[in-house]
């Protein structure tokens, strides 16, 4: 809010606003169904693999995405109705946690999408070893040291993000990890395609391929709609913090509501890529919705 403010001072770009039903509305639809495919996996034994273990913590990530800015919105219309100040202790101390909140979101996403494509790498490339490299318990250790590593990462930034040496660090990651996981994607085609000609003659193994192929492209979708939505989000904090007074970067700004809307979206996409490209997801959703046996 500060920075649109500000924005109209030095730019003539009008600040883009977003109904605040709308913020509501898309945040709900992505909280519930991250939440319907938390349940899936967890009612269907069939699915207690690591690799839909991985999922549920992208869905977790994305789940934490929509509450904080559901949370922030509900922070604004208290502000504008004089129920809270906005330079209290007490609201600069929930505005840290909304932060907190934000950043865990994006570091959890980030590092579920990394730990997803290292496990399709594992498949593709190390089929007869795989449920020896990767066990239940080691994807499950897997987690928790993301998820400790990233609350931490979080409340540290949070605590410090008006300091350009957090800042840096936090936006350097995003593009770091990116290149990484886009590395690993060129070598898996690669010498998945490699592999394709050796094997082309034996069924059995084809299909397999295709299978773990299968699994690599609903990972490539992922990775594609997260860097759509997150990118803008991750530009913004840039912009504000390094170049605030420039006028092409305060009329970049002023568009702040739509790439919170996107990030949101990003959320509500995934759980429709889980169910178009997951028969297994397909077939529980339409147990819990049906009914049937």
């Amino acid at each position: 809010e500060n920075r649109s403010d500000f924005s109209l001072n030095t730019t003539d770009c009008t600040p883009v606003v977003v109904p605040e039903e709308v913020f509501f509305t898309v945040a709900a639809a992505g909280i519930l169904e991250n939440l319907l495919v938390l349940i899936a996996v967890v009612r269907n034994k069939n699915l207690h693999l690591p690799m839909y273990f991985f999922i549920c913590s992208l869905a977790i990530s994305d789940m934490l995405g929509s509450l904080y800015k559901t949370l922030e919105n509900i922070f604004i219309i208290l502000c504008k109705m004089g129920y809270l100040k906005r330079r209290g202790d007490f609201e600069k101390k929930l505005d840290d946690a909304m932060d907190s909140m934000f950043i865990l979101s994006l570091l959890g996403s980030i590092f579920s999408l990394l730990a997803i494509a290292a496990d399709r790498y594992i498949t593709i490339f190390y089929a007869l070893r795989y449920h020896n490299i990767m066990t239940l318990r080691r994807a499950l250790v897997i987690l928790a040291i993301i998820w400790t590593f990233c609350a931490g990462s979080s409340i540290a930034i949070a605590l410090f993000s008006y300091e350009a040496a957090t800042v840096i660090p936090f936006t350097i990651l995003f593009p770091l990890m990116m290149f990484f996981i886009l590395c690993l994607y060129v070598h898996m085609f690669l010498l998945a395609r490699s592999h394709a000609k050796k094997i082309a003659s034996l069924p059995t193994s084809t299909v397999h391929q295709r299978t773990n192929m299968k699994g690599a492209i609903t990972l490539t979708i992922f990775l594609g709609v997260f860097l759509c939505c997150w990118a803008p989000f991750v530009l913004h904090i840039l912009l504000a913090r390094f170049c605030p007074h420039n006028p092409y970067c305060a009329c970049y700004i002023s568009i702040f509501h739509v790439n919170g809307t996107l990030i949101m979206c990003n959320a509500i996409i995934n759980p429709m890529i889980f169910a178009f490209r997951s028969p297994e997801l397909r077939s529980t959703f339409k147990k819990m919705f049906c009914c049937a046996r």
